[in-house]
């Protein structure tokens, strides 16, 4: 009997394949990390050649470890990192990926921030341009890179391109597709106006067919098989926005429940009847066949632990532990103190501010790496806290959240969560909730499960849970204030610093 579902979860960096069963235990897993270009400053791309690649070679590892027969998969189903900008040429092959960590649209958004480019984009697609935004990108490349754009075929998302590796189909489903701005959200659907918000009226035909995530979008194709080890004629759903994917695999499925991701990107978000709270927030997008997810996000968070651990901790001795490990442990060992230095975490930017960087402030000669580390996690969080009261300012109601992403796997990390937020935090069993949440999806098209909501009834377990410490309510009201002082004060030095780069970068063409 087949009884195994298979989870895509592409990210910025790592994609991962993990086969699941019907209870939702893991049975196989396997990740293969990709390499970022940065050719310019603010330019993150990669190949997509390379990442079909690692594709290729997570699957059949996977499918190996699990020692199963490729036909015991009933259905795959792919999450990705949302907006950046994936495309294929006009003959259907790779052309260029941009990865969401890019902020080369800075200077654009500014200007029409300036023109309240804005005002004509939210009302329709509940989204302001940002740099790393989809159209905001397309827009770019139509203006700055002219050869490049008139090679476009097709406009897709991350887990589009694996999608239309394995299946041959180029589509894309409503989640990831609105929650980079392209869709009328009430309506599901592509909009001329908001495309002519962006200057790109005349580039309609570039957006692929549009499916719900759940949608089987294609099968796999005997190509894809003999490259993979999948069995040929395996279904293939549309997929998730990769926010989206994570919520459904940690169990966040209710109206009203909330979700908090701490990756590459600062996620939170919560589940809403309608296409949008009484106020204005980041996005929305969709969540179910009916329901909508309120977003709050930039991309300011797990990825600042990383790029420590890469940069000051990879060659460390660390007795056999991993470094993050270490770091948590040095954070752990810090008692919060009144002067313990701050940490803003923008190294790609903010939200609405391409130009912000990353600092550490107030740092003293009695400061240690456990200092910097705990500022650092505590800044990321903040970050996280700025996002939820710009929520609940626009009428978000919640009590309590589920944490997923990297950060989650650490066992200081959630603590601080719940201190600096004020909530009750918990954690899912599976490490893996956006491959878990495509599992459920594909589990949901191949007639398994009814909806989400029954899937993650079935496949996912909560593990631990976590209170704040009301002692530190106080500590951390305190440099929160401090956090956002700070970043007010730092916003024209942060343009100057970008300006000077800019000249800079010209020079040297």
């Amino acid at each position: 009997m087949a009884d195994y579902l298979l989870g895509l979860d592409a990210g910025n960096t790592v994609i991962k394949a993990v086969i699941f069963d019907r209870e939702g235990n893991e049975i196989a897993a396997a990740a293969a990390e990709g390499n970022s270009r940065m050719p310019c400053p603010g330019h993150v791309e990669r190949g997509l050649d390379e990442l079909w690649s690692n594709a290729r070679k997570v699957i059949r590892s996977c499918i190996e470890q699990a020692g199963i027969r490729p036909g015991d998969i009933v259905a795959v189903g792919c999450a990705g990192h949302g907006n950046g900008l994936y495309a294929l040429d006009r003959d259907g092959q790779p052309l260029l990926g941009i990865q969401s960590l890019d902020t080369r649209a800075a200077g654009l958004v500014e200007e029409w921030q300036a023109q309240c480019v804005g005002d004509r984009t939210y009302p329709i697609g509940q989204q302001r341009p940002w740099p790393s935004q989809t159209p905001t990108l397309l827009a770019w490349l139509k203006r700055h890179r002219p050869e490049t754009f008139a090679r476009i075929g097709t406009v897709f998302l991350c887990k589009d391109f694996i999608v239309n590796r394995l299946t041959g189909m180029g589509v894309s489903d409503v989640s990831d597709m609105s929650g980079c701005g392209l869709l009328d959200v009430a309506n599901r659907r592509y909009d001329r106006l908001l495309m002519e918000a962006y200057g790109l009226g005349d580039c309609m035909e570039l957006l692929p067919p549009l499916i719900e995530s759940a949608d089987i979008a294609g099968e796999i194709t005997e190509e894809a098989a003999s490259q993979t080890g999948l069995a040929a004629g395996t279904p293939v759903v549309g997929g998730l926005f990769d926010v989206i994917a994570s919520a459904v695999g940690s169990g966040v499925t209710r109206t009203g429940a909330a979700s908090i991701i701490a990756g590459t990107w600062s996620i939170n978000q919560v589940i809403i009847d309608r296409p949008q709270l009484a106020g204005p927030v980041f996005m929305s997008s969709t969540f179910d066949r009916e329901r909508y997810m309120a977003i709050e996000s930039s991309a300011t968070s797990a990825a600042n632990l990383e790029w420590l651990v890469r940069e000051f901790f990879s060659d460390a001795s660390t007795d056999g532990r991993s470094p993050f490990d270490l770091c948590g442990e040095l954070a752990a060992a810090i008692e919060p103190a009144a002067d313990d230095p701050l940490y803003h975490p923008f190294l790609y930017g903010a939200q609405q501010n391409g130009n912000a960087r990353a600092g550490f402030y107030g740092v003293a000669g009695w400061h240690t790496k456990g200092h910097l580390v705990r500022a650092l996690l505590e800044g990321v969080a903040f970050g996280h806290r700025e996002h939820i009261e710009t929520m609940r300012r626009a009428g978000a109601v919640f009590n309590e959240a589920v944490l997923s992403g990297g950060g989650s796997r650490s066992l200081i990390w959630p603590q601080i969560f719940a201190d600096v937020l004020g909530l009750p935090v918990s954690i899912a069993r599976s490490r893996e909730t956006g491959a878990l949440g495509a599992a459920i999806a594909a589990g949901t098209g191949a007639g398994i499960f009814a909806d989400f909501a029954a899937g993650a009834a079935s496949m996912v377990r909560m593990e631990r849970n976590y209170t704040p410490n009301r002692r530190l309510e106080g500590h951390y009201e305190r440099r929160y204030g401090l956090y956002r002082d700070i970043a007010e004060a730092m916003v024209p030095i942060w343009r100057r610093l970008a300006s000077g780069a800019d000249q800079i970068a010209g020079a040297m063409k």
